[in-house]
């Protein structure tokens, strides 16, 4: 089903959509392949998973100083025009072409929203959602939060939750912060608010638990090596040379895979990957990974349930506190 029919069939601009309660009844629709082996770390029988992130960023950025392609700043007070469209080109054209691509080759993905982009189009999320993705909290608005009070850091993280839980009737399990620069107190903040997973760390190729205030939390790495914002908008990297990046990173963690638990990281911007030749990348990498046995495109929410359930084979890390330790965990502040 592409857009323009899942539209038509929903009548979705009437906003008359019956949403899932719980991000389980989205989350169940992505099966592993069973693969021929005496061992497996993933459900199923699957061999690697591979966890897509769609960031869901257009509208919630500021009108004026967001990032974007133009390479000097623009002067404070301006709107900046021309990089808010290039921003509203993920609304207008980005997403809907992924998630076309995605239904193509039966992919789930997790939909990491921040909260202003889900207020300004509300309709976008809801779409995202009832196609079967996870949603997932990215700030209130596309700005840092590592400097705020506890107390504000607490009703940032709050607000985006609300946002989305109004407009999709799903209440989200994960957090990304704006570039990953979270506080001392999200982690823990985040589990008070009933969050099961972080998506701020770089450090591993498979999910990880700490135990925060006594309880479970789950790491579920993130990725900038695998991320479009970091290879399409520099100079002298092409889609090719993508495309080739995304088939070397697969072949390796499949190889590795055989034998331990591996999970392969992509991330994808609304307003980066949804242009046309980007598309054709992704296409090709798909029809790529389809050539090989037990893969599990599964979203994150389903990867840190998983893991969760599987406290014997899932690294438990113990740290010192976050100021201490200058990585994410508990704190005594």
């Amino acid at each position: 089903m592409n857009r323009r029919d899942f539209i038509t069939k929903t009548s979705l601009g009437a906003s008359a959509i019956a949403i899932p309660g719980i991000v389980g009844a989205v989350e169940n629709t992505s099966e592993p392949k069973i693969q021929d082996s005496t061992k497996s770390f993933w459900p199923n029988g699957a061999r690697l998973a591979i966890s897509i992130s769609l960031q869901f960023e257009a509208g919630g950025q500021p009108i004026s100083g967001a990032s974007g392609l133009i390479p000097e700043p623009i002067k404070k007070g301006y709107p900046d025009l021309a990089t808010n469209s290039y921003f509203d080109y993920g609304v207008q054209e980005g997403i809907p072409r992924m998630l076309d691509l995605f239904d193509k080759y039966g992919v789930k993905a997790t939909s990491f929203m921040v909260g202003k982009a889900v207020d300004n189009h509300p309709e976008l999320a809801r779409e995202i959602v009832t196609r079967g993705h996870e949603p997932a909290a990215h700030g209130k608005e596309w700005a840092w939060q590592y400097n705020m009070s506890k107390d504000e850091e607490r009703e940032w993280i709050r607000s985006v939750k609300q946002s989305i839980e109004k407009v999709t009737g799903v209440t989200p399990l994960g957090y990304d912060c704006y570039w990953m620069r979270g506080s001392v107190h999200t982690l823990s903040l985040l589990q008070e608010l009933g969050f099961i997973y972080h998506n701020n760390d770089l450090s591993r190729d498979e999910p990880y638990i700490q135990q925060l205030n006594g309880k479970p939390f789950v790491t579920m790495p993130y990725t900038i090596h695998m991320n479009d914002i970091g290879s399409f908008d520099f100079p002298g990297f092409s889609p090719a040379d993508y495309e080739q990046q995304l088939k070397d990173e697969f072949d390796q963690l499949y190889e590795e895979a055989a034998t331990r638990r591996r999970m392969m990281l992509i991330s994808f911007h609304d307003r980066i990957s949804g242009h046309a030749s980007r598309i054709r990348v992704i296409e090709r990498f798909f029809k790529y990974v389809a050539q090989h046995d037990g893969i599990w495109y599964a979203t994150k929410g389903e990867l840190a349930k998983h893991a969760l359930a599987t406290p014997d084979t899932t690294p438990m890390v113990k740290r010192d506190v976050a100021e201490k330790s200058g990585l994410a965990g508990n704190t005594n502040l």
